[in-house]
């Protein structure tokens, strides 16, 4: 009978311990699975191969399925994954990802205005080299920003990310 409840205390501590520990976000299901951790991490390919800067700076692109297969036209060339890569750069196709990060549409945001003050990917979006798929595990609130603008002595005056009305 002792055993009993000590087995029923400690699945009960383990369970209140689960349940109390944050889980992440589950990572959004993308069209083709995409492996930041082999490609950023192993590989060590820059963030701006894949998600070039365009002018005027504000956000970062995609890389087409074509710059993909500069290296897939010889690399994992019988995986279906690949095949499918292949078929939209044959095609020119644009693959939908999923977004895991946006910023919402009333808010001033300049990707090229944060790398040029020395701010890093990591910083907003996590340490994507470490992870096989991406989720949101940055807090980009505007408080989450706030507390970083006021870590590095930027603006949080309203109208800095903010147009005035």
């Amino acid at each position: 009978m002792n055993k009993l409840i000590l087995v029923l205390a400690a699945a009960v501590l383990w369970f209140s311990a689960a349940a109390q520990t944050p889980q992440p976000p589950p990572a959004p299901a993308q069209p083709i699975p995409f492996n930041h951790k082999l490609h950023a991490g192993n590989l060590k390919l820059k963030c701006s191969m894949c998600h070039p800067n365009r002018d005027p700076g504000e956000t970062m692109g995609i890389a087409p399925a074509s710059v993909c297969m500069q290296c897939h036209s010889a690399v994992k060339t019988d995986s279906p994954e690949i095949q499918k890569l292949a078929e939209f750069a044959k095609s020119n196709r644009t693959i939908r990802w999923n977004r895991v990060y946006a910023i919402p549409s009333y808010v001033l945001f300049s990707h090229r205005a944060h790398l040029a003050a020395g701010n890093t990917c990591v910083e907003c979006h996590g340490p994507v080299a470490e992870r096989e798929a991406l989720f949101r595990e940055v807090d980009l609130s505007m408080t989450g920003c706030m507390n970083c603008h006021r870590v590095k002595n930027a603006s949080n005056d309203c109208t800095y990310c903010h147009e005035e009305r």
